[in-house]
């Protein structure tokens, strides 16, 4: 079963939920708000796809952000400010059996769902 990493009110997350349930794929849909956020699976997530890309710069989380910490964010504020606001990081999340990804772009899933 795949576990998708997101927010369950995220209008991409519904897209790609509804993408993986018409596509007979089963998931299960891993919610930061209720389910919480582990920091291994953080961390896991940071090296295969950057800190600069987990940062979700369109969110209103980051818009509400101080503006001394968007200045001086590196590797490890982020990562701490990721788990105090998870809401910051981009979603969905796939990250298991050898499939990475992040956001939702339809050929994306196709190709790594060989669909």
């Amino acid at each position: 079963m795949i576990k998708v990493y997101g927010i369950k009110n995220c209008d991409t997350v519904r897209k790609a939920l509804k993408w993986l349930a018409d596509n007979q794929i089963p998931h299960q849909l891993h919610d930061y708000r209720v389910d919480g956020l582990d920091t291994a699976w953080l961390e896991q997530a940071e090296q295969t796809f950057g800190w600069e890309t987990l940062v979700n710069k369109r969110s209103t989380t980051w818009r509400n952000l101080d503006q001394a910490v968007k200045n001086s964010l590196d590797r490890a504020t982020a990562l701490q400010v990721l788990t105090e606001q998870p809401t910051l990081i981009k979603r969905p999340i796939i990250l298991q059996d050898g499939k990475a990804l992040i956001g939702f772009n339809e050929a994306e899933y196709k190709d790594v769902f060989n669909k």
